[in-house]
């Protein structure tokens, strides 16, 4: 990661900036950078803006026929819910937390950081899950 995006991070992970105003400035970066010469390796891909959840279901009741979900979440929302954790008092993480676990869901909100939330949105890049069955197809990936 270069020293410009470090700090652009940075600034983010202080509360200087906000999420879009740092998406913005990667932005800005990235398009400042030298096109590579001719035959070297290709550009990589842009940056995922949205987490993407396709569903097409079979309609087994009679009804009207196959139903289909599509949602796309801007991974904006990710940042910014990221940066409210930071806003709530301890008590009230310590409560959520706990609330979570008896869901089942082993999630510890202190220790989510905007940099962490960073580094697993460059990873969802790579990151498709597909699942047929004969009455479903759920697909999930980041466009």
């Amino acid at each position: 990661m270069n020293e410009q995006r470090r700090q652009v991070l940075q600034m983010l992970a202080e509360g200087k900036i906000t999420a879009d105003e740092a998406e913005r400035l990667i932005s800005a970066l990235e398009r400042e950078q030298p096109e590579p010469p001719p035959g070297a390796a290709s550009r990589p891909k842009s940056r995922p803006k949205y987490l993407r959840v396709v569903v097409d279901a079979a309609d087994d009741s009679g009804g009207d026929g196959a139903s289909r979900v599509n949602i796309r979440v801007p991974l904006q929302l990710l940042r910014a819910g990221v940066r409210l954790t930071s806003l709530l008092p301890p008590q009230a993480l310590t409560k959520v937390n706990a609330e979570l676990g008896r869901s089942g869901v082993p999630i510890d909100l202190t220790e989510l950081k905007p940099q962490h939330l960073e580094e697993l949105i460059e990873q969802l890049d790579d990151v498709i899950v597909d699942v047929e069955d004969p009455d479903a197809k759920v697909q999930v990936f980041c466009e």
